[in-house]
């Protein structure tokens, strides 16, 4: 079967830019534009069909916002530009008490961000504390449109822009925005001004920042999961709060470097059994294009678990010819709690989650090249069960300490 490209769509970004060139056509001429072409920084060229504002936003233009075949929050959205002449007196207190933003480039325009738009509260974004989200890509291009039509009609006075996501109130809360000190809205944002579907890079880049706002928060001890079941258990079985934990999804290397890039120096990391099992085995990466191989590592650990018989007390004796056909067993399991349960009789499914959380634990080390201690909880609800490495409370307490639990 042929594969079916992708569609590229907008950043939120470029639809802002699109609203506000628009308005401003419409205030320094009394033109309805029809389109309006928008320079992105690719040094293409995109055109947009806005539309006039009504009731609460009549004076605006608004652009809806497309993002391709990406599954972007945002998508369908309408982002509304407002064009607004103020006086030299005006623009100059915006300077100086406006949350929005002026630049050198565009010496007479002021970018304010309305409702929808996020606040910044936390340091170590890209907008600075108490400014509304709109990062600096975004800034440039919507200035820079804005400027644009004022130049085209020779227009020599201040304008104050004004930028509005009506939806991004409600919206925000299905973002990474509360959790990184973003409130009351969205962030505009937009490297390239297109939105290219389903991106790593935009992932790996939300884990990257989030280590980063806590790094910058001064924290040097990072709580870490794949995911929402290693959030819950978390929450559940440490008592940590959810939201405290940095979800780093299938790239558990990726996040490893991050943090060290960012300065932290321990790690507290829990998942279930399921992608821990592969971390245990040296995969970096646990998505299933990248290999599987989670039954051969259980057969592994069962039958060092029961041969070695490291905390043997743990474990019944059974002979070797027993422990192969136990591992036979696994090898055929089609998950690793089914293989869990074939362990549950003897006595040794504790301790080959332990040597899991070992083994996950010194591949994390590894990858930070030495810089990173890590401890380690690997768990499977379904049994009920959980492997910790030795110095794991430890570090719990050192990261309640830190976060003034305790």
């Amino acid at each position: 079967m042929e594969r079916k490209e992708l569609r590229n769509g907008y950043t939120t970004g470029t639809c802002a830019a699109a609203a506000a060139k628009a308005a401003a056509v419409f205030v320094l001429t009394g033109n309805v534009p029809e389109n309006v072409h928008i320079s992105l920084p690719s040094g293409e060229t995109c055109c947009f069909h806005p539309e006039a504002g009504a009731g609460e936003y009549e004076g605006y233009f608004r652009v809806q916002k497309d993002a391709g075949d990406d599954p972007d929050v945002t998508d369908g959205v309408w982002v509304y530009g407002a064009a607004v002449p103020v006086t030299r007196e005006q623009f100059e207190e915006l300077k100086v008490k406006g949350s929005g933003y002026w630049m050198e480039d565009t010496p007479f325009l002021y970018l304010t961000g309305e409702r929808g738009i996020g606040i910044v509260t936390k340091p170590g974004l890209s907008c600075p504390v108490g400014h509304c989200a709109v990062n600096p890509v975004p800034r440039g291009m919507i200035l820079g449109a804005v400027d644009q039509a004022c130049r085209q009609a020779a227009f020599e006075g201040f304008l104050e822009i004004r930028i509005a996501i009506p939806e991004g109130v409600s919206l925000a809360e299905k973002t990474f925005n509360p959790k990184l000190g973003i409130e009351g809205g969205i962030s505009v944002l937009g490297t390239t001004g297109i939105v290219k579907p389903m991106s790593e890079d935009a992932l790996k880049e939300t884990i990257r920042l989030e280590i980063h706002m806590q790094a910058a928060a001064g924290k040097r001890i990072l709580l870490m999961a794949p995911g929402n079941y290693g959030e819950s258990f978390l929450n559940s079985d440490l008592g940590a709060p959810v939201g405290k934990a940095v979800l780093c999804s299938n790239f558990v290397q990726t996040a490893v470097k991050f943090a060290v890039n960012e300065g932290i120096q321990q790690l507290l990391f829990a998942g279930h059994i399921g992608k821990l099992i592969k971390v245990a085995a040296g995969v970096g990466n646990t998505h299933s294009r990248f290999g599987d191989g989670r039954m051969e590592e259980m057969a592994l650990l069962a039958d060092q678990a029961l041969t070695q018989r490291k905390y043997g007390s743990w474990c019944v004796e059974l002979d070797q010819e027993s422990i192969q056909a136990l591992c036979s067993q696994i090898l055929r399991a089609n998950t690793t709690d089914e293989a869990l349960g074939l362990l549950m009789d003897t006595g040794a499914a504790g301790q080959v989650l332990h040597l899991a959380a070992e083994k996950a634990k010194r591949h994390m080390q590894s990858w930070s090249g030495g810089k990173l201690t890590v401890e380690a909880a690997v768990f499977s609800t379904a049994h009920q069960i959980v492997g910790m490495t030795d110095q794991l409370a430890a570090y719990l307490a050192l990261w309640k300490s830190q976060e003034g639990y305790i």
